[in-house]
């Protein structure tokens, strides 16, 4: 049903339009278009114009079922892309999509976009019985799921969700990913003429040293990581640095052990500051909540029997990195999965994803429809 030369146009379509993040306008155009000639009513909300992104928002379409009676299902992913994202040139190699190697390919995410897509033509071509089917496209995901952050969520009627945005072959279905909290640090010391009165300052960015290396950085444990990755500080080498700031995160899949490291980072930085007599500014952001399903829950039951109609192997697995589903799972309040399209290292140069994959991924998301379960209300 699927027709692979017609997956591999289209997704070799889409990864040709620049869509690094915020600037979106002219694949959300390409889509728009596209969903409407698929029979979905197209509608945008503000979030590009709350982001300062050059689309309008995200796009939100609906195609109405053939059967009242079932269930209606949501499937997202998202259009922006990391850099360098500009020019990428999509080649075959033995089965395999690369960039020509000066770029990322841009499967991250638009293979999840390009396997909805010709599920959406199966679905057309074939008449297929189906409830109404919502897609959802979002903005600056990279930068922080900035547009599911900002998505009009009142405007979906879906229960379950299938977000197309995870490494791993198609059959991967992510029911686990982690609470994230941002970190902004600033140590505070005294300057002073490095060569002259040096002992008359306290150095921040000495400081900071000594708790770094008493932090738990790296992996905590199996579920919890942490880390520091920006560290500014200082004027010139022949001043004493006052200052220094740094920037860092902590990530678990248990929220109380992402609460008990943030206070044991904490605590660390207030031992060290005080017995250095420097000052501390601490600052923490969630940048999303966690999520845990089970194959209990509903909208992982049907990806599993999905996989199994179409004789596919499926694993439950958890994921150390955030997505869309994460929102959707909480502020969204859709229980929602993250599904695996066959990517290798994304966010890279050498970034590639097998046709198969592709293929699959988009005859798994047609199984996912046809499977769908009769409303309850």
């Amino acid at each position: 049903m699927v027709k692979q030369e017609r997956v591999i146009n289209t997704f070799c379509d889409l990864v040709k339009i620049d869509s690094e993040s915020g600037e979106e306008e002219q694949v959300a155009l390409w889509l728009k278009n596209k969903l409407k000639d698929l029979d979905l009513e197209v509608d945008e909300d503000e979030a590009g114009r709350k982001l300062g992104s050059n689309a309008k928002g995200n796009l939100i379409a609906r195609k109405k079922g053939t059967n009242r009676q079932k269930e209606t299902l949501l499937f997202s992913a998202h259009m922006d892309t990391v850099k360098p994202g500009k020019g990428i040139k999509p080649q075959i190699k033995n089965g395999t999509i690369y960039s020509d190697g000066t770029t990322i390919l841009g499967g991250d995410d638009k293979a999840g976009i390009a396997a909805i897509l010709e599920a959406l033509e199966v679905v057309k071509e074939k008449h297929l019985d189906h409830g109404d089917l919502e897609v959802v496209l979002t903005l600056s995901e990279e930068i922080g799921l900035l547009g599911s952050k900002n998505l009009d969520f009142p405007k979906l009627k879906a229960k379950k969700g299938y977000i197309l945005d995870s490494g791993g072959p198609t059959g991967t279905i992510i029911v686990q990913a982690p609470y994230h909290l941002n970190l902004k640090v600033k140590v505070l010391g005294k300057s002073a003429h490095s060569g002259v009165n040096p002992e008359d300052g306290i150095n921040a960015i000495q400081v900071a040293a000594m708790v770094l290396a008493r932090l738990p950085l790296g992996r905590i444990d199996e579920e919890t990581t942490s880390n520091f990755g920006v560290i500014k500080g200082g004027r010139a080498t022949n001043i004493v640095p006052d200052y220094v700031e740094l920037e860092g995160e902590i990530r678990s899949l248990n929220e109380n052990k992402l609460k008990k490291a943030e206070e044991l980072f904490r605590a660390i930085f207030l031992q060290v500051t005080k017995e250095q007599k420097a000052d501390l500014e601490w600052k923490t952001q969630l940048e999303y909540k966690g999520f845990q399903l089970t194959e209990e829950d509903s909208v992982v039951a049907l990806a599993i029997r999905a996989a199994k109609e179409f004789n596919l192997e499926y694993a439950l697995k958890s994921r150390g990195g955030g997505s869309d589903a994460n929102v959707f799972n909480n502020e969204g309040q859709i229980p929602a999965v993250n599904l695996g399209v066959g990517l290798s290292k994304d966010h890279t140069v050498e970034e590639s994803l097998r046709v198969e994959d592709l293929v699959n991924t988009a005859s798994y998301l047609v199984q996912i429809i046809g499977l769908a379960e009769e409303k309850n209300d």
